[in-house]
């Protein structure tokens, strides 16, 4: 049965990954949707009857949910077309006084687990399968009061891009997703409620409908990063061209 993975399936960007991967992916029969929230993913499988959804209920910040995960991965030998790392958090605070667990999580759920779906997920891939990975423009420079998430983005920035390359042999087409700020719940559990921040209140809101459509026909065209937006473009060809130093007297948040 082919099949698409999606971590961080139960709400927002996750969550219209598959009414994209739907409309875009005719021959996907079965989704996989990977998340804590289990009575959630149940809704989302619900509303889609036509389709196999397997309600994969795991903490991606544990290795023995990566272990059932590859358990998982054994025992159903999937065909997986299209795979979207979607898992992650961010945090906005002062790292001198935040909470260590906060940012060791963030950094095991934004790159090891990221990290490992995908490594688990390549031995069932499809030949023309996609490899979507979410990073942020977070990932284009240093962002102060949210370092530990801006450096894990870095990574996911960076390994996808090495991918792209590794993997096309097999035929297997790598996509760093890179949007700009979204109206989802990602803002509450970083701490950056509306109001509470000049810099993201001013910044322009990308749909999660657009990025997820969009992205997924740049992945198709084999494209190495996708980023929502004229004005996000301009930052991402700035913050190669700038010092990172100054970029940063700008994008604290």
């Amino acid at each position: 049965m082919v099949t698409a993975v999606i971590t961080g399936a139960s709400s927002g960007l996750g969550k219209e990954y598959i009414n994209a991967i739907i409309s875009q992916f005719p021959t996907v029969d079965a989704f996989w949707l990977v998340a804590r929230r289990k009575e959630l993913l149940k809704e989302i499988a619900e509303a889609h009857p036509d389709k196999t959804i397997a309600a994969v209920s795991l903490d991606l910040c544990r290795e023995e949910s990566l272990d059932l995960f590859e358990q998982l991965l054994k025992e159903n030998n999937p065909e997986i077309k299209v795979l979207v790392n979607n898992a992650g958090f961010g945090k906005c605070e002062d790292f001198f006084s935040s909470n260590r667990r906060s940012q060791t999580d963030m950094v095991g759920l934004n790159c090891t687990a990221l990290t490992g779906v995908t490594r688990l997920c390549l031995p069932y891939m499809l030949d023309d399968s996609l490899v979507l990975n979410i990073a942020s423009i977070a990932a284009f420079a240093p962002t102060p009061r949210m370092s530990v998430y801006a450096a894990t983005k870095s990574f996911v920035l960076s390994l996808s891009k090495a991918l792209h390359d590794e993997l096309r042999p097999r035929g297997i087409k790598v996509l760093a997703v890179c949007p700009g700020p979204m109206d989802t719940d990602f803002w509450q559990v970083a701490n950056v409620p509306e109001g509470k921040s000049r810099l993201i209140d001013k910044l322009p809101r990308v749909t999660p409908k657009e990025v997820a459509e969009a992205s997924l026909r740049a992945a198709k065209r084999g494209k190495l990063v996708y980023t929502s937006g004229f004005f996000y473009k301009v930052y991402r060809l700035l913050a190669k061209l700038l010092p990172h130093g100054f970029l940063m007297e700008f994008t604290e948040i």
